[in-house]
């Protein structure tokens, strides 16, 4: 019996959030591509950080032969879409797991590891919703369906244990969440990152953002922003890849002087790993945003 079947198709719409699903033991990823899982991959290369962590949460080692330059994993090795093909193709991997950046900017990449035979799955879910089946995914093609199970339930259990806790705030702090400052960029109603401030108890200013070519960000523009200048208590702001600020930036960025946040010095950097990645980690991103909105809420709720 083969060990699976593909068939795929190219996604045109640039940017589009992507979807994963599954049933049973077929998987459908952000491309297009239908796999049918008859058993575990064991030998595979995570070309995303969030796969490599999520793999890891899910109990898989000896299983990952290949990570990412900006993972950390003793041992592993270190692959790149910058890579030829012929990298690949020496390590012997049985699935490559990528996300649509890569299946849409490194295509002769994908088409060489597919012509052969090694099979490329593409995630990156979009809302939380979308992380709990792209989690699943990844347990159906580890064999990890109890572990991707249970990861789901703690973390849906996590969530309920904060809410009861920040649903009792009365006096709940406004937000700008900056996504990338020097595009003055936000984050659209839900992301993971609204997500993670609306659990900890915030409120986003910019709940009429809208998206940029179907992703989770979204123009806003100074303007916008400064309409809200005595409305923001608190100025959130991811620094990752993407975005490297720092809260001497954000106080000199001409007009920023008459945002409420900014003179009354709550400007605050977090790490997009914890906010913005499909990872468990997104917990303590959400424990982070409610420790800088509500310091202590989690002790004087009873909570550790």
């Amino acid at each position: 019996m083969k060990r699976f079947n593909l068939v795929s198709f190219v996604v045109f719409l640039f940017w589009a959030v992507p979807v994963q699903s599954h049933t049973g033991n077929s998987v459908t990823d952000a491309g297009g591509r239908s796999i049918q899982v008859d058993r575990p991959f064991t030998r595979i290369i995570s070309l995303y950080g969030a796969h490599t962590r999520n793999l890891a949460a899910l109990g898989l080692d000896d299983e990952i032969i290949g990570i990412c330059p900006m993972d950390e994993w003793a041992g592993k090795s270190i692959f790149s879409y910058h890579d030829g093909l012929e990298k690949f193709l020496a390590a012997r991997p049985d699935l490559v797991l990528i996300r649509p950046m890569i299946d849409r900017a490194y295509a002769a990449l994908v088409k060489g590891l597919e012509r052969s035979g090694i099979v490329v799955v593409s995630l990156q879910p979009g809302s939380v919703e979308q992380m709990f089946d792209y989690w699943l995914v990844l347990g159906t093609l580890t064999g990890k369906d109890d572990p991707a199970r249970q990861m789901v339930s703690a973390f849906k259990q996590e969530i309920s244990g904060i809410t009861a806790v920040t649903r009792m705030i009365r006096d709940k702090k406004q937000v700008y969440f900056e996504a990338i400052h020097s595009r003055m960029k936000t984050f659209t109603p839900g992301s993971m990152a609204v997500f993670a401030l609306e659990t900890a108890g915030g409120i986003n200013i910019a709940r009429d953002a809208s998206s940029v070519r179907g992703t989770n960000i979204a123009f806003y523009g100074k303007e916008r922003i400064l309409s809200h200048a005595h409305e923001i208590d608190v100025f959130l702001a991811q620094k990752g890849a993407m975005n490297q600020p720092t809260i001497k930036m954000i106080k000199d960025e001409p007009g920023f002087d008459v945002i409420r946040a900014v003179k009354a010095d709550q400007i605050f950097i977090v790490d997009e790993k914890i906010v913005s990645r499909p990872t468990m980690d997104l917990l303590k991103g959400i424990h982070a945003i409610a420790d800088i909105l509500y310091p202590g809420v989690f002790e004087k709720g009873g909570r550790q």
